[in-house]
């Protein structure tokens, strides 16, 4: 059975490293690599990057880092959304290997 993928984008950089922090020291889960998504409208928002962080693990782990994750991003900046995949299939798998952070 695949691991659970949990996502939660919040605002900035500083708000992800407080996130992924606090779920990993929360619950037996693994940390993939960041993503950001600069929106379209970037004056309008407090910070000018979302950021989604994203963590491996069995279900209820994955619930139990999110959780923690997004009380240590609202600390912060802020969250924007999240999201828990319980099993993601081979494609969905596939993009979520991708992240913009290696783009210039």
């Amino acid at each position: 059975m695949a691991d659970a993928v949990g996502i939660i984008e919040v605002y900035g950089l500083v708000a992800a490293f407080a996130a992924l922090d606090a779920g990993c020291k929360a619950a037996n889960v693994t940390a993939e690599t960041f993503d950001k998504n600069k929106p379209k409208n970037p004056d309008k928002l407090k910070v000018p990057l979302i950021v989604a962080v994203k963590f491996r693990g069995s279900v209820e782990a994955v619930k139990a880092a999110v959780e923690a994750a997004e009380t240590a991003a609202n600390g912060v900046s802020g969250v924007v959304t999240k999201h828990i995949i319980a099993r993601p299939e081979h494609d969905t798998e596939n993009m979520l290997k991708l992240s913009g952070l290696d783009k210039k």
